[in-house]
């Protein structure tokens, strides 16, 4: 993260209040008074001198003052230089390591349930929503098959040439007799080995229309029923999940806190802002933090999102993964968590 330049401009002592009026709303939530200041302050300063600095930060756009006697709080842009240049990152405790570590083992799971633990995990560590965006079917298969579970049931197991497994259940007609899905698996794997989902679903599906008589009707809706659930949303994009949003909802204390959350969460249901906001981390190296009205997605719920990106065996960008809580989330516990469960997802993946 870069060092504001602001930063470097405020004194020692404007550093300090400043830095203990954030640690005091990150933990509270309330805004903070000068006579409390001058006792939490290294420095023997009067409270009359800390109101001089916080006066002084209030001008420069750092504080505010929710109300007329009420002590100083910072604003959008105060977080910001905080999280810059001043925040010091804690280390994750190694009970949170291990948790992280413990979930996303991939033994016996697919992708996608990987990224789902991840998810939990990750939302039940820090409070917060978390979300996560899968990785684009981008990926050159290597091998496929479908296999009877019984009736109206089989599963799909795709391995690509990075080696990864994935399972997937599918629901079909009762009436698929097992030759079929063998069918289906010598017919998928004769076409599919070296392409992407998306480049094998174009040419399946244009062998399926000129060359229709040569397969049994019901191979051929085995066949496009597993590369539809496969193949994924228009033009390969990643999937977007989101999970524990309830969390948003442990630090409101007014009804007005409400009503944004509520706003913030129409606009998580509609997800195409969302998606725009990881695609951005999606395409930068490093933890990305958007903070309150940074965003237009977050600039009515007063919300701070802290994401980041995943990495495939050849050190592409392949997913991001995230949490999205109050502008007063615990910066230097959250960034951490954050970084190494995206790192502990890319390990596994690759």
């Amino acid at each position: 993260m870069t060092r504001s330049r602001n930063v470097i401009e405020l004194s020692e002592r404007s550093r300090e209040i400043f830095r203990q009026i954030v640690d005091a709303y990150v933990t509270t939530g309330e805004p903070v008074g000068s006579r409390t200041l001058s006792r939490r302050l290294s420095q023997s300063l009067s409270p009359a001198t800390v109101r001089n600095v916080m006066a002084d930060l209030e001008e420069a756009g750092l504080l505010f003052a929710p109300h007329a006697s009420a002590g100083r709080m910072p604003t959008e842009a105060g977080l910001r230089l905080f999280v810059n240049g001043l925040l010091e990152l804690g280390s994750l405790a190694q009970s949170e390591r291990e948790r992280i570590d413990v979930h996303c083992r991939t033994t016996g799971k697919s992708m996608e349930q990987l990224l789902e633990e991840a998810l939990a995990t990750l939302s039940g560590l820090s409070r917060c929503a978390g979300l996560v965006l899968a990785p684009k079917s981008q990926v050159a298969l290597k091998h496929i098959e479908f296999v009877p579970l019984g009736p109206g049931r089989a599963l799909v197991v795709l391995v690509t040439d990075d080696g990864l497994v994935e399972n997937r259940v599918l629901e079909l007609p009762r009436e698929v007799p097992p030759s079929a899905l063998v069918e289906a698996t010598n017919f998928l794997n004769a076409r599919v080995v070296g392409h992407t989902l998306e480049e094998a679903k174009v040419q399946i599906f244009e062998e399926l229309d000129s060359q229709r008589a040569q397969l049994d009707v019901l191979t051929s809706k085995v066949v496009a029923a597993g590369v539809a659930t496969w193949a994924g949303g228009n033009k390969g994009a990643g999937q977007l999940i989101v999970r524990g949003q309830s969390h948003l909802l442990d630090d409101v204390t007014a009804l007005e806190d409400l009503e944004r959350i509520r706003a913030l969460f129409e606009a998580l249901e509609t997800k195409e802002q969302m998606l725009h906001l990881i695609e951005l981390a999606h395409g930068a190296e490093g933890v990305q933090i958007f903070i309150g009205a940074e965003n237009d997605l977050f600039k009515v719920s007063g919300c701070t999102m802290i994401v980041a990106p995943y990495h495939n065996s050849r050190e592409q960008i392949v997913g991001a993964i995230g949490v999205i809580g109050p502008t007063r989330i615990n910066y230097a516990r959250i960034i951490p968590m954050v970084d190494y469960t995206a790192k502990v997802i890319g390990r596994l993946i690759g």
